[in-house]
Protein backbone atom coordinates (compact mmCIF):
# COMPACT_ATOMS: atom_id res chain seq x y z
CA UNK A 1 0.00 0.00 0.00
CA UNK A 2 1.56 3.33 -1.09
CA UNK A 3 0.79 5.51 1.96
CA UNK A 4 1.59 9.15 2.67
CA UNK A 5 4.83 8.25 4.46
CA UNK A 6 6.18 6.46 1.37
CA UNK A 7 5.01 9.35 -0.78
CA UNK A 8 7.00 11.80 1.32
CA UNK A 9 10.10 9.60 1.07
CA UNK A 10 9.84 9.54 -2.74
CA UNK A 11 9.42 13.33 -2.86
CA UNK A 12 12.44 13.79 -0.62
CA UNK A 13 14.52 11.52 -2.86
CA UNK A 14 13.44 13.45 -5.95
CA UNK A 15 14.35 16.74 -4.31
CA UNK A 16 17.71 15.30 -3.29
CA UNK A 17 18.35 14.16 -6.82
CA UNK A 18 17.62 17.68 -8.03
CA UNK A 19 20.12 19.15 -5.60
CA UNK A 20 22.72 16.45 -6.34
CA UNK A 21 22.14 15.24 -9.91
CA UNK A 22 22.63 11.55 -10.44
CA UNK A 23 24.45 12.48 -13.65
CA UNK A 24 27.25 14.25 -11.72
CA UNK A 25 30.67 13.35 -13.07
CA UNK A 26 32.31 10.31 -11.56
CA UNK A 27 35.66 8.99 -12.69
CA UNK A 28 35.19 5.45 -14.02
CA UNK A 29 36.83 2.79 -11.91
CA UNK A 30 38.33 1.21 -15.04
CA UNK A 31 39.56 4.48 -16.60
CA UNK A 32 42.66 4.18 -18.76
CA UNK A 33 45.28 6.94 -18.69
CA UNK A 34 47.60 8.54 -21.21
CA UNK A 35 50.75 10.10 -19.74
CA UNK A 36 52.70 13.15 -20.91
CA UNK A 37 56.04 14.32 -19.56
CA UNK A 38 55.43 17.57 -17.68
CA UNK A 39 58.34 19.31 -19.41
CA UNK A 40 56.51 18.91 -22.74
CA UNK A 41 53.84 21.25 -21.37
CA UNK A 42 54.62 24.73 -19.96
CA UNK A 43 57.07 25.09 -17.07
CA UNK A 44 56.93 28.35 -15.15
CA UNK A 45 59.14 29.75 -12.40
CA UNK A 46 62.26 28.39 -14.07
CA UNK A 47 65.22 30.66 -13.53
CA UNK A 48 67.39 29.41 -16.44
CA UNK A 49 67.53 26.61 -19.04
CA UNK A 50 69.04 23.31 -17.85
CA UNK A 51 69.61 19.91 -19.51
CA UNK A 52 67.29 18.34 -16.93
CA UNK A 53 64.16 20.52 -17.16
CA UNK A 54 63.36 20.06 -13.45
CA UNK A 55 66.72 21.36 -12.27
CA UNK A 56 67.12 25.05 -11.53
CA UNK A 57 70.86 25.30 -12.22
CA UNK A 58 73.13 23.23 -14.45
CA UNK A 59 75.69 21.96 -11.92
CA UNK A 60 77.98 20.77 -14.71
CA UNK A 61 78.29 24.29 -16.08
CA UNK A 62 78.39 26.17 -12.76
CA UNK A 63 80.96 25.11 -10.18
CA UNK A 64 81.73 25.85 -6.54
CA UNK A 65 78.61 24.48 -4.87
CA UNK A 66 78.90 22.37 -1.74
CA UNK A 67 77.33 18.90 -1.81
CA UNK A 68 74.19 20.23 -0.16
CA UNK A 69 73.92 23.24 -2.47
CA UNK A 70 74.47 20.98 -5.46
CA UNK A 71 71.38 18.99 -4.47
CA UNK A 72 69.30 22.05 -3.68
CA UNK A 73 69.78 23.76 -7.03
CA UNK A 74 68.72 20.51 -8.72
CA UNK A 75 65.42 20.47 -6.78
CA UNK A 76 62.42 22.02 -8.58
CA UNK A 77 61.42 24.33 -5.71
CA UNK A 78 59.28 27.13 -7.11
CA UNK A 79 58.70 25.39 -10.44
CA UNK A 80 55.19 24.67 -11.66
CA UNK A 81 53.53 23.19 -14.74
CA UNK A 82 50.57 24.87 -16.42
CA UNK A 83 48.21 23.04 -18.75
CA UNK A 84 44.56 22.55 -19.54
CA UNK A 85 42.48 19.40 -19.53
CA UNK A 86 38.88 18.23 -19.58
CA UNK A 87 39.70 14.92 -17.90
CA UNK A 88 37.62 14.13 -14.81
CA UNK A 89 40.78 12.94 -13.07
CA UNK A 90 44.53 13.50 -13.12
CA UNK A 91 47.25 11.03 -12.17
CA UNK A 92 50.98 11.54 -11.69
CA UNK A 93 54.08 9.38 -11.95
CA UNK A 94 57.27 10.84 -10.55
CA UNK A 95 60.82 9.50 -10.60
CA UNK A 96 63.38 11.10 -8.35
CA UNK A 97 65.37 11.12 -5.13
CA UNK A 98 63.01 11.10 -2.14
CA UNK A 99 65.73 10.64 0.47
CA UNK A 100 65.56 14.11 2.06
CA UNK A 101 63.69 14.20 5.36
CA UNK A 102 62.70 17.08 7.62
CA UNK A 103 61.18 17.42 11.06
CA UNK A 104 59.60 20.75 10.14
CA UNK A 105 58.44 20.39 6.52
CA UNK A 106 55.52 18.20 5.50
CA UNK A 107 56.12 15.60 2.80
CA UNK A 108 53.33 17.24 0.80
CA UNK A 109 55.75 20.14 0.37
CA UNK A 110 59.10 18.37 0.16
CA UNK A 111 58.05 15.41 -2.01
CA UNK A 112 54.50 16.23 -3.07
CA UNK A 113 52.55 17.97 -5.82
CA UNK A 114 50.18 20.88 -5.24
CA UNK A 115 47.35 21.61 -7.71
CA UNK A 116 45.47 24.85 -8.32
CA UNK A 117 42.68 25.25 -10.89
CA UNK A 118 41.47 28.59 -12.24
CA UNK A 119 37.91 29.45 -11.22
CA UNK A 120 36.20 32.78 -11.88
CA UNK A 121 39.52 34.22 -13.01
CA UNK A 122 41.43 33.24 -9.85
CA UNK A 123 43.65 30.32 -8.91
CA UNK A 124 41.76 28.14 -6.43
CA UNK A 125 43.47 25.33 -4.54
CA UNK A 126 42.21 21.95 -5.77
CA UNK A 127 44.15 19.00 -4.34
CA UNK A 128 47.60 17.65 -3.54
CA UNK A 129 49.29 14.28 -3.30
CA UNK A 130 52.58 12.69 -2.36
CA UNK A 131 54.27 9.46 -3.47
CA UNK A 132 54.25 6.28 -1.43
CA UNK A 133 57.38 5.42 0.54
CA UNK A 134 56.98 1.74 -0.39
CA UNK A 135 56.39 2.27 -4.12
CA UNK A 136 57.43 5.84 -4.97
CA UNK A 137 57.11 5.42 -8.76
CA UNK A 138 53.55 4.05 -8.65
CA UNK A 139 50.83 6.20 -10.26
CA UNK A 140 49.35 8.70 -7.81
CA UNK A 141 45.79 9.98 -8.06
CA UNK A 142 46.03 13.74 -7.80
CA UNK A 143 42.31 14.51 -8.22
CA UNK A 144 39.20 12.73 -9.50
CA UNK A 145 35.41 13.10 -9.98
CA UNK A 146 35.66 16.48 -11.72
CA UNK A 147 33.24 17.57 -14.43
CA UNK A 148 34.12 17.43 -18.12
CA UNK A 149 34.64 21.16 -18.59
CA UNK A 150 38.01 22.45 -19.80
CA UNK A 151 40.12 23.49 -16.81
CA UNK A 152 43.31 25.55 -16.56
CA UNK A 153 45.68 23.89 -14.09
CA UNK A 154 48.71 25.10 -12.14
CA UNK A 155 50.71 22.23 -10.63
CA UNK A 156 53.55 23.02 -8.21
CA UNK A 157 56.42 20.53 -8.09
CA UNK A 158 58.19 19.13 -4.99
CA UNK A 159 60.50 21.55 -3.22
CA UNK A 160 63.14 19.04 -2.12
CA UNK A 161 63.48 16.19 -4.64
CA UNK A 162 65.93 15.80 -7.51
CA UNK A 163 63.43 14.71 -10.17
CA UNK A 164 64.36 12.89 -13.39
CA UNK A 165 60.81 12.50 -14.70
CA UNK A 166 57.32 13.80 -13.90
CA UNK A 167 54.46 12.43 -15.98
CA UNK A 168 50.92 13.78 -15.96
CA UNK A 169 48.16 11.29 -16.77
CA UNK A 170 44.65 12.07 -18.03
CA UNK A 171 41.88 9.74 -19.11
CA UNK A 172 42.20 8.30 -22.60
CA UNK A 173 40.21 10.37 -25.08
CA UNK A 174 40.40 13.58 -23.02
CA UNK A 175 42.48 16.66 -23.76
CA UNK A 176 45.81 17.53 -22.15
CA UNK A 177 47.65 20.44 -23.69
CA UNK A 178 50.06 23.22 -22.85
CA UNK A 179 48.81 26.74 -22.31
CA UNK A 180 50.81 29.97 -22.41
CA UNK A 181 52.39 30.96 -19.12
CA UNK A 182 49.70 32.87 -17.20
CA UNK A 183 52.08 35.17 -15.33
CA UNK A 184 53.88 38.29 -16.54
CA UNK A 185 57.58 39.21 -16.55
CA UNK A 186 60.54 37.40 -15.00
CA UNK A 187 61.52 38.35 -11.46
CA UNK A 188 64.42 36.31 -10.09
CA UNK A 189 64.51 35.72 -6.33
CA UNK A 190 67.53 34.28 -4.49
CA UNK A 191 67.06 33.37 -0.87
CA UNK A 192 67.28 31.14 2.16
CA UNK A 193 65.08 28.34 3.50
CA UNK A 194 62.29 30.90 3.70
CA UNK A 195 62.39 31.45 -0.05
CA UNK A 196 62.91 27.71 -0.59
CA UNK A 197 59.64 27.02 1.25
CA UNK A 198 60.88 25.11 4.29
CA UNK A 199 58.14 24.46 6.89
CA UNK A 200 55.34 25.06 4.42
CA UNK A 201 52.59 22.44 4.41
CA UNK A 202 52.55 22.25 0.60
CA UNK A 203 54.66 23.52 -2.29
CA UNK A 204 52.31 26.30 -3.42
CA UNK A 205 52.57 28.08 -0.06
CA UNK A 206 56.16 29.32 -0.42
CA UNK A 207 55.94 33.11 -0.31
CA UNK A 208 57.30 33.63 -3.88
CA UNK A 209 54.52 31.34 -5.18
CA UNK A 210 51.94 33.28 -3.19
CA UNK A 211 53.33 36.55 -4.59
CA UNK A 212 53.03 35.21 -8.14
CA UNK A 213 49.41 34.10 -7.73
CA UNK A 214 48.36 37.32 -6.00
CA UNK A 215 50.06 39.78 -8.34
CA UNK A 216 50.29 37.93 -11.66
CA UNK A 217 54.04 38.66 -11.75
CA UNK A 218 56.22 35.58 -12.19
CA UNK A 219 58.86 34.94 -9.55
CA UNK A 220 61.72 32.61 -10.47
CA UNK A 221 62.90 31.00 -7.25
CA UNK A 222 66.47 30.14 -6.39
CA UNK A 223 65.75 29.47 -2.74
CA UNK A 224 68.49 27.34 -1.16
CA UNK A 225 67.84 26.38 2.45
CA UNK A 226 70.66 27.54 4.72
CA UNK A 227 72.83 28.50 1.78
CA UNK A 228 71.93 32.00 0.61
CA UNK A 229 75.08 33.79 1.74
CA UNK A 230 75.86 36.00 -1.27
CA UNK A 231 78.53 33.51 -2.41
CA UNK A 232 80.49 34.56 -5.51
CA UNK A 233 79.52 31.36 -7.34
CA UNK A 234 75.83 32.09 -6.79
CA UNK A 235 76.49 35.60 -8.10
CA UNK A 236 77.95 33.96 -11.24
CA UNK A 237 74.68 32.07 -11.74
CA UNK A 238 72.53 35.16 -11.17
CA UNK A 239 74.71 37.16 -13.53
CA UNK A 240 73.62 34.84 -16.35
CA UNK A 241 69.91 34.91 -15.48
CA UNK A 242 67.62 36.73 -17.87
CA UNK A 243 65.20 38.63 -15.66
CA UNK A 244 63.47 42.00 -15.46
CA UNK A 245 64.23 42.43 -11.76
CA UNK A 246 66.00 40.69 -8.88
CA UNK A 247 64.81 40.17 -5.31
CA UNK A 248 67.02 38.89 -2.48
CA UNK A 249 66.36 37.27 0.89
CA UNK A 250 70.08 37.77 1.48
CA UNK A 251 70.36 38.44 5.22
CA UNK A 252 68.73 35.34 6.72
CA UNK A 253 71.67 32.92 6.45
CA UNK A 254 74.94 34.89 6.75
CA UNK A 255 76.18 36.26 10.07
CA UNK A 256 76.90 39.96 10.58
CA UNK A 257 80.57 39.64 9.61
CA UNK A 258 79.75 37.82 6.38
CA UNK A 259 77.14 40.43 5.47
CA UNK A 260 79.74 43.17 5.96
CA UNK A 261 82.30 41.38 3.79
CA UNK A 262 80.06 40.24 0.95
CA UNK A 263 77.20 42.69 0.43
CA UNK A 264 78.85 45.42 -1.64
CA UNK A 265 80.90 43.05 -3.88
CA UNK A 266 77.70 41.05 -4.47
CA UNK A 267 75.79 44.18 -5.50
CA UNK A 268 78.61 45.34 -7.76
CA UNK A 269 78.87 41.96 -9.49
CA UNK A 270 75.16 41.92 -10.28
CA UNK A 271 75.00 45.55 -11.32
CA UNK A 272 77.81 44.94 -13.79
CA UNK A 273 75.85 42.02 -15.26
CA UNK A 274 72.41 43.69 -15.15
CA UNK A 275 72.80 47.47 -15.49
CA UNK A 276 69.56 49.36 -14.97
CA UNK A 277 67.72 46.40 -13.42
CA UNK A 278 66.25 46.82 -9.93
CA UNK A 279 67.99 44.87 -7.15
CA UNK A 280 65.57 44.60 -4.21
CA UNK A 281 66.92 43.34 -0.88
CA UNK A 282 64.66 42.16 1.94
CA UNK A 283 65.44 42.42 5.63
CA UNK A 284 65.24 39.04 7.33
CA UNK A 285 62.28 38.35 9.60
CA UNK A 286 62.44 38.23 13.38
CA UNK A 287 62.97 34.65 14.56
CA UNK A 288 61.01 33.50 17.58
CA UNK A 289 64.06 31.56 18.81
CA UNK A 290 65.16 34.92 20.23
CA UNK A 291 62.37 35.06 22.79
CA UNK A 292 64.32 33.49 25.68
CA UNK A 293 67.67 32.43 24.17
CA UNK A 294 70.03 35.34 24.78
CA UNK A 295 72.74 34.05 22.44
CA UNK A 296 70.18 33.79 19.64
CA UNK A 297 68.96 37.30 20.46
CA UNK A 298 72.47 38.74 20.17
CA UNK A 299 73.26 36.83 16.95
CA UNK A 300 70.03 37.74 15.19
CA UNK A 301 70.07 41.36 16.33
CA UNK A 302 73.62 41.77 15.00
CA UNK A 303 72.57 40.42 11.58
CA UNK A 304 69.60 42.72 11.30
CA UNK A 305 71.55 45.74 12.53
CA UNK A 306 74.34 45.10 10.01
CA UNK A 307 71.85 44.71 7.18
CA UNK A 308 70.02 47.90 8.15
CA UNK A 309 73.24 49.89 8.45
CA UNK A 310 74.80 48.74 5.19
CA UNK A 311 71.61 48.97 3.15
CA UNK A 312 71.19 52.62 4.21
CA UNK A 313 74.55 53.18 2.55
CA UNK A 314 73.85 50.89 -0.42
CA UNK A 315 70.61 52.57 -1.53
CA UNK A 316 72.48 55.89 -1.69
CA UNK A 317 75.71 54.53 -3.14
CA UNK A 318 74.21 52.37 -5.88
CA UNK A 319 71.53 53.26 -8.40
CA UNK A 320 68.63 50.80 -8.75
CA UNK A 321 69.23 49.21 -5.31
CA UNK A 322 66.35 49.02 -2.81
CA UNK A 323 65.66 47.74 0.69
CA UNK A 324 62.26 46.53 1.96
CA UNK A 325 61.17 45.37 5.38
CA UNK A 326 59.50 42.01 6.01
CA UNK A 327 57.05 40.77 8.60
CA UNK A 328 55.77 37.24 9.24
CA UNK A 329 53.75 37.96 12.37
CA UNK A 330 50.48 39.75 13.11
CA UNK A 331 51.34 40.55 16.70
CA UNK A 332 50.20 37.24 18.15
CA UNK A 333 53.72 35.74 18.01
CA UNK A 334 52.17 32.32 17.32
CA UNK A 335 53.17 31.51 13.74
CA UNK A 336 56.62 29.96 14.09
CA UNK A 337 57.04 26.24 13.40
CA UNK A 338 60.46 25.76 14.98
CA UNK A 339 61.64 29.15 16.19
CA UNK A 340 63.10 29.92 12.76
CA UNK A 341 60.53 29.24 10.05
CA UNK A 342 56.97 30.56 9.83
CA UNK A 343 53.99 28.32 9.14
CA UNK A 344 51.75 28.85 6.11
CA UNK A 345 49.99 31.79 7.72
CA UNK A 346 53.30 33.37 8.64
CA UNK A 347 54.50 33.06 5.05
CA UNK A 348 51.24 34.67 3.90
CA UNK A 349 51.95 37.57 6.25
CA UNK A 350 55.47 37.80 4.82
CA UNK A 351 54.10 37.98 1.27
CA UNK A 352 51.59 40.69 2.24
CA UNK A 353 54.35 42.71 3.92
CA UNK A 354 56.49 42.92 0.77
CA UNK A 355 53.81 42.96 -1.91
CA UNK A 356 53.03 46.69 -2.04
CA UNK A 357 56.62 47.93 -1.57
CA UNK A 358 57.94 45.64 -4.29
CA UNK A 359 55.11 46.47 -6.69
CA UNK A 360 55.79 50.17 -6.15
CA UNK A 361 59.45 49.69 -7.04
CA UNK A 362 58.71 47.53 -10.08
CA UNK A 363 56.28 50.10 -11.48
CA UNK A 364 59.20 52.54 -11.78
CA UNK A 365 60.67 50.13 -14.34
CA UNK A 366 57.47 49.49 -16.27
CA UNK A 367 56.97 46.11 -14.60
CA UNK A 368 53.32 45.80 -13.77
Amino acid sequence: MFDMKNHLIVVALLLLAGAYPLSAQRTPADAQYVYTEASELTLIGKIMPTPNPYHRVDTVQYKGFTKGENLQVRCPAGLAVVFRTNSSSIKLIGKGDLSWRSNTTMRLASHGYDLYIKKDGKWLWARNTTPSFKNPEAPMTLIKNMDASMKECLLYLPIYCDMSSIQIGVEAGSVLEAIPGPFRHRIAIFGSSYTHGISTSRAGMAYPAQFTRRTGLQMLSLGCSGNCKMQPYFADVLADVEADAFVFDAFSNPDAKMIAERLFPFIERLQAAHPGKPLIFQQTIRRESRNFDHASEDYEAAKQHMADSLMKIAVKKYKDVYFVQTNADDGAREWSVDGTHPDDYGYSLWERSIEKPILKILRKYGIR
